[in-house]
């Protein structure tokens, strides 16, 4: 089974700020979301650069990102005004959702871009603020498709949504239900609707799913918070732990204060005084596909480690 020692991992880039989602393309630039209002832009020879979105709302705090075809990045707005925003390389942004079903649209948590064009929209739930959903057995989340027939909610009542990809097939839209502490994938339908949600893996304590992304042998990666682990979900179920940089004490005192519940934010928290930050997305780049780079919420660079196993181009990997 393949395991990394935290000693293994590497850093890129410098200054950033709760870079949370990071994105990989075939040139070797990184785009990564970052608190200060914009996105922060690793260049292939290291450089960072950080670009601020011009008139930002206030609070303005981009989450999970998508990169389109002419690289303007599509942003999850997590800050108090919400909203899915576009903004291009050179900082301009337009509103481009803010309401669902004739209601405000609470803070997403991420956007994703699919191979057909769509975007997919999560959001962890409709309570205000957001910690109200950090209870075992709760779950209002909810995922929204848009594209050319508009946006529309297409599942609901998940356990804290998160991030949402769909697999290199193109048939299943997987997502990280994180206080559910479980993986679900759906299938999705000739018109952006989707079946039967399925399980694809339930996670050992003290362990909540965030990002996640695709091997080139049919593995599920995913990262947690809390605890900074890096999961592999093999084809036919096995769940395996690739890297753990957490304190093995304080995750018995998460899990007792998750199954006694609800918890707050210290609890989610947990993983950022460690090395990693508190692990919060995770992505295959380079050359050969086969360093893998994790963002978290509370550290300042990229974290990466090199695998054996090759990930699976991303959808933006040629933009």
């Amino acid at each position: 089974m393949l395991t990394v020692d935290p000693a293994e991992v590497t850093f890129i880039g410098a200054g950033l700020t709760r870079p949370e989602c990071v994105l990989t393309t075939r040139s070797g630039d990184l785009f990564i979301s970052d608190r200060r209002g914009g996105i922060s832009h690793i260049h292939p020879d290291g450089r960072t650069e950080f670009i601020e979105a011009r008139n930002h709302p206030d609070g303005f705090m981009p989450n999970g990102i998508a990169l389109m075809p002419n690289r303007d990045v599509m942003i999850a707005n997590l800050g108090a005004a919400g909203g899915v925003w576009r903004m291009t390389l050179d900082g301009d942004i337009t509103l481009v959702l803010s309401e669902i079903d004739g209601k405000p649209l609470p803070p997403p948590n991420f956007v994703g871009l699919d191979r057909a064009g769509r975007l997919w929209i999560t959001v962890s739930t409709w309570q205000l603020p957001r910690e109200k959903a950090f209870a075992k057995g709760f779950a209002d989340g909810f995922i929204i498709v848009m594209d050319d027939a508009g946006a529309r909610i297409v599942a609901e009542g998940i356990g804290f949504t998160n991030e949402a990809v769909v697999d290199p097939t193109g048939q299943w839209l997987y997502v990280n239900e994180t206080i559910g502490r479980q993986t679900l994938r759906f299938p999705i339908h000739g018109d952006g609707s989707l079946g039967p949600r399925e399980v694809v893996a339930t996670f050992p304590p003290a362990t909540f799913p965030d990002g996640l992304t695709f091997d080139a042998e049919g593995g599920v990666w995913i990262v947690s918070v809390a605890s900074n682990r890096v999961i592999r979900v093999t084809p036919d179920g096995e769940v395996q732990v690739v890297l753990d940089d957490s304190d093995p004490e304080r995750m018995r005192e998460i899990e007792a204060a998750f199954q006694a519940g609800p918890v707050g934010r210290d609890v989610m928290d947990a993983g950022k005084a460690r090395l990693l930050g508190n692990l919060a997305s995770i992505a295959f780049g380079g050359g050969d596909l086969r360093t893998v780079f994790m963002g978290s919420l509370h550290g300042t660079q990229i974290a990466m480690f090199q695998s054996p196993i090759a990930g699976v181009e991303p959808v933006h990997w040629d933009f």
